[in-house]
């Protein structure tokens, strides 16, 4: 069986389980995401950063940070769902054309930077957040109403799920 280099660890399952264990583990995922992603590309030239993970793929460098850009729409997503006073409706954003813009073309240092910062608020945030706090939510205006539960959920597999795409494009071109 062939392995889908668009979803290495498969697609996110909404199904998610609801323990205290598994939002542990899903805090640990986010925790330890700026360096997974720096061992990722660690010593990858300027040509295998601009290597697509797969066929029609984004590249490495654009991956990295689509990774900065998508984290840090989500640490907003879940600072708006703890302090407004009704359910938000997020912004979405079109992903793909934001990969193309000239800033997905910088040195990947940048967003490896970025991601640090990122998690390291988004760290401390999580772990000040109460039970109550994990089932406020937010509405996204393609996929519906996301409690924090599950945003944090969907972010742990979105963390490694973009490593794993890197991770497989060096395994695969034995870098």
């Amino acid at each position: 069986m062939q392995e889908d280099l668009r979803f290495p660890i498969g697609e996110f399952d909404r199904d998610l389980e609801l323990t205290a264990e598994a939002r542990r583990s899903r805090i640990e995922v986010i925790n330890a995401l700026p360096d997974k992603v720096a061992a990722a590309v660690t010593g990858l030239t300027d040509v295998q950063l601009d290597t697509p993970y797969r066929p029609g793929g984004w590249t490495v460098r654009q991956t990295v940070h689509h990774i900065a850009d998508s984290h840090s729409n989500s640490l907003t997503r879940f600072k708006l769902a703890l302090t407004e006073d009704t359910t938000p409706t997020i912004k979405p954003y079109y992903e793909e054309r934001w990969a193309e813009l000239a800033d997905s073309k910088l040195p990947i240092e940048v967003s490896l930077a970025m991601i640090g910062a990122i998690h390291t608020r988004w760290s401390a945030l999580l772990a000040s957040m109460s039970e109550a706090d994990f089932q406020k939510s937010f509405i996204h205006p393609e996929t519906g109403e996301w409690t924090l539960e599950a945003a944090l959920a969907l972010y742990a597999w979105h963390s490694l799920h973009h490593t794993a795409h890197i991770n497989r494009l060096r395994e695969r071109e034995g870098w």
